[in-house]
C-alpha cells in the first residue's frame, strides 16, 4: 500500500516560534512606521520575506514524497506494535527532517537524499490480543527554522497482529504422550545414531561429541532418530473453570516454553485443530490461533 503526498492534500500552520516570528515582524513595522527609518523599513520587509520563502519551503518539503507500508511484526499484547514504513524522496531536491506520528507517539526525524529512501518505525501502544489497528497516520516537518509546520495525514487503514500475553505463573502443561510412528524427530529419538549438529544451550552433556570437540575445538551435539517420539497436547477444554483470556494466556506460555525447549505440540481451540508439530512456523501458526480465537478476522 503506497502514497505519494500532493499540495492539495498537505497543510501548514505557523508554530509557537513561528508567531512570535511574526509579532516581533509586525512590532518593527510600527516602529519603522513610527519613526520613519529606512533602515527598520527594509530589515522588517526582509524578515516578512524570509518568514514566507520558510513557509513555502515547510510545505514543498513534504509535496511529493512516497510513503509505502513495509510491514509490522506479531508482539504479545502489552509490547509495542512497530509499524514500518519505506519513505522515499523521488526528486532531486533533498528533503529534510521529516517524521511520521500517530496519536502522541513520533518515529524518529531522517533526511532524505535525493533518490533516497529510509524505513521509519512507527510505534504502536497495544492492550490486547487480536488486531492492532493502525486507520491512520501523519507525516510533518518543521524544516526550515521550525517557524511552521507542515503535516499530511494518510489513511491506509492497517493492521499488525497481538498475540495473548503469556501467563506469569501458568500451572504445568499436561504430560507428555507416546506417538508412535510419529514423524522422526532429531532432538528426541535416541535409537539411531544420525550425524552431528552445532551445539544449542540447553543440549544435554551426554550427547555432546567429545571426541569431535578435541579435534576441532568446536561444540557439537549428536542427532538421533528414532521411530517413537513424545507430544504433547494444549487443550482450552483442560483449562476448565477460566475466563476465556486467562485459559489462551495459559496456553500461550506453554506454546513458548514448549518451542524453547523443541517439544512437538499440538493446539485444540473450539472449533480448531492444530496436530502436534515443532518449529517456528508451528509456533506462529499457534500463536496466531491464539490471537484470532473468537474473532471474525480469524
Amino acid at each position: 500500500m503506497t502514497a505519494v503526498l500532493a499540495a492539495r492534500r498537505t497543510y501548514i500552520l505557523p508554530t509557537g516560534v513561528g508567531l512570535i516570528y511574526g509579532l516581533m515582524a509586525f512590532a518593527m513595522l510600527l516602529g519603522a512606521m513610527n519613526y520613519n527609518n529606512n533602515l527598520a523599513f527594509v530589515l522588517t520587509f526582509f524578515l516578512v520575506a524570509l518568514g514566507f520563502v520558510a513557509m513555502h519551503q515547510c510545505q514543498r518539503n513534504l509535496v511529493g514524497v512516497d510513503i509505502a507500508f513495509a510491514g509490522v511484526e506479531p508482539v504479545f499484547a502489552g509490547s509495542v506494535a512497530e509499524f514500518r514504513f519505506a519513505v522515499t524522496n523521488p526528486s532531486r531536491s533533498a528533503r529534510h527532517r521529516i517524521r511520521l506520528h500517530v496519536d502522541d507517539r513520533d518515529s524518529d526525524m531522517h533526511d532524505l537524499g535525493p533518490g533516497d529512501s529510509t524505513v521509519f518505525t512507527l510505534p504502536v501502544d497495544t492492550a490486547a490480543r487480536g488486531r492492532v489497528r493502525l486507520p491512520r497516520f501523519g507525516v510533518h516537518s518543521q524544516y526550515p527554522f521550525e517557524l511552521f509546520r507542515a503535516w499530511a495525514w494518510l489513511h491506509m487503514d492497517l493492521a499488525g497482529l497481538v498475540y495473548p500475553r503469556p501467563a506469569d505463573d501458568a500451572p504445568p502443561p499436561p504430560p507428555s504422550l507416546l506417538a508412535l510412528g510419529h514423524r522422526q524427530h532429531d532432538a528426541r529419538g535416541e535409537e539411531d545414531f544420525a550425524g552431528l549438529r552445532r551445539f544449542v544451550t540447553g543440549d544435554s552433556p551426554r550427547h555432546v561429541a567429545w571426541k569431535a570437540y578435541a579435534r576441532s575445538g568446536q561444540l557439537m551435539s549428536k542427532r538421533f532418530a528414532g521411530a517413537d517420539t513424545s507430544s504433547q497436547w494444549f487443550d482450552f477444554a483442560d483449562l476448565a473453570g477460566m475466563d476465556t483470556e486467562t485459559r489462551l494466556s495459559i496456553l500461550t506460555r506453554w506454546v513458548v516454553d514448549a518451542h524453547r525447549t523443541r517439544e512437538d505440540y499440538g493446539l485444540r481451540l473450539p472449533g480448531e485443530e492444530i496436530p502436534p508439530a515443532h518449529g517456528a512456523a508451528h509456533r506462529d501458526r499457534c500463536l496466531e490461533a491464539l490471537a484470532l480465537h473468537g474473532d471474525g478476522d480469524g
